[in-house]
């Protein structure tokens, strides 16, 4: 008997190398997966200019960036933004300023998809072989109530769609909202505040997208690397003893003969 649904994930036209420069730019889930590529030795940029929530945020980041790497993944919290009354413009964030001085609003389907499709034709101007992995953020926003967290997230789902039919040679669409809501839809899987995903769904999460993005080398790159990370992490008892520094030169050894094989990885 199945007793779960299984999320089926499309894999794209490009493949992860070892070690490759990735962008991850957008809402905090962001984070917890680009971290966990650099866990992995992947030179992950992740948010340079602070977490992005909303589509217009993201693309404000694209604005500011001077070069992209060859992989870039765009994760969408929330079609809502908060706009600075006295200019006009969409703020990235509000820097604690006080509340009256921001008018809310929420972003239409058109509007998410002029703001994601102006992100991508700057990526592709800025890299011509640009290939960009769309995600909705699987974490529902508590303070908008539940029903219109559902819609916001279901206007960037519809937003997203319609980016994937205007760039298919470009732009894929990592289901990172789908495993967790419907594959791992258990409260064992999220934190204490039962709202964000726990270290647990984020590792599941990491390991869906490692069988599709990796590229074998970069599978190959991850056995080899892991023994020498467990390693790295391992805490002696007794740091002075021989036998540990016997065993740290050994796992040094190791690793810069990873660095001899993989030009790109880095210590």
């Amino acid at each position: 008997m199945e007793f779960r649904t299984k999320v089926n994930i499309d894999k794209p036209n490009f493949s992860l190398m070892p070690c490759e420069e990735i962008l991850f730019v957008g809402s905090c889930f962001a984070d917890y997966i680009g971290k966990r590529f650099q866990e992995e030795k992947f030179h992950s940029i992740v948010n340079p200019y602070g977490v992005m929530y909303n589509p217009a945020s993201v693309f404000h980041t694209i604005q500011r960036l001077e070069q992209v790497p060859r992989i870039v993944f765009l994760t969408l919290g929330t079609n809502r933004v908060y706009i600075l009354s006295s200019t006009g413009e969409i703020v990235d964030n509000c820097q604690r300023r006080p509340q009256n001085l921001f008018t809310e609003k929420e972003l239409s389907i058109k509007e998410c998809l002029d703001y994601l499709s102006q992100s991508v034709l700057l990526l592709k101007e800025k890299r011509q072989d640009v290939n960009i992995v769309i995600t909705i953020s699987p974490i529902r926003y508590a303070k908008y109530g539940f029903h219109g967290s559902v819609l916001s997230k279901a206007t960037l789902l519809l937003a997203t769609e319609e980016l994937l039919k205007l760039y298919p040679d470009r732009v894929s669409y990592f289901p990172a909202y789908e495993i967790l809501n419907d594959e791992l839809r258990d409260y064992r899987f999220y934190s204490s505040d039962m709202i964000h995903p726990s270290a647990q769904a984020v590792e599941y999460i990491w390991e869906e997208l490692s069988k599709v993005y990796l590229s074998d080398e970069a599978k190959a790159f991850l056995q080899e690397w892991k023994p020498i990370k467990q390693a790295l992490a391992h805490k002696p008892f007794n740091s002075e003893s021989n036998e540990y520094k016997e065993f740290l030169r050994q796992t040094l050894e190791k690793e810069k003969a990873l660095v001899k094989k993989y030009p790109n990885f880095t210590f």
